[in-house]
């Protein structure tokens, strides 16, 4: 799927970082049997705030830290396991490969990527990308989905959108 319409997108207003962390902490009821999830947007956006939010509401007690510099962090939670994945610092996608990138997106395994263009041509097509607008106080996420299971996860986000703003 690649043309956008309205069975495969979807968007919600998001104001303070703790809308944004109890909104992806139902997000993560619905992000379930593994699949790939690019976060796009601007240093600052929300990507990792969101991420933090769903791996918490996954099960992990502990703090979930950028994985700025170690590209990768890994979860092995009760239901699965979730790796996040920063790639700002990648210098070349290639070395995706390098470090293994396809033991990462096996089955089963929710796999979260910031800044998914630094790794292209070396990634597989997202099941859901996720673009975040810093609009000031808020944050505007779009989303589009990509793949069969990301139309799935659309319908269950639209309806996730509709009980929020009710």
């Amino acid at each position: 799927m690649t043309e956008s319409n309205p069975q495969t997108t979807g968007q919600i207003r998001l104001t303070g970082e703790d809308e944004m962390v109890s909104f992806a902490g139902r997000m993560s009821s619905i992000l379930t049997g593994g699949g790939l999830v690019f976060l796009e947007g601007t240093l600052g956006a929300g990507k990792t705030t969101l991420s933090r939010g769903l791996i918490q509401a996954l099960g992990h007690t502990g703090p979930v830290k950028s994985p700025t510099y170690t590209l990768v962090e890994e979860y092995d939670l009760p239901d699965g396991r979730v790796c996040h994945f920063d790639l700002y610092r990648l210098g070349d996608p290639e070395e995706l490969e390098y470090m293994g990138i396809r033991e990462y997106l096996t089955d089963g395994t929710l796999c979260l990527i910031e800044w998914p263009e630094r790794g292209r041509g070396v990634l597989p097509e997202a099941d859901l990308a996720i673009h975040i607008d810093d609009v000031g106080e808020a944050r505007i996420l779009n989303w589009q989905a990509e793949t069969d299971k990301g139309a799935q996860w659309n319908r269950q986000l639209q309806q996730l959108v509709k009980e929020w703003q009710e």
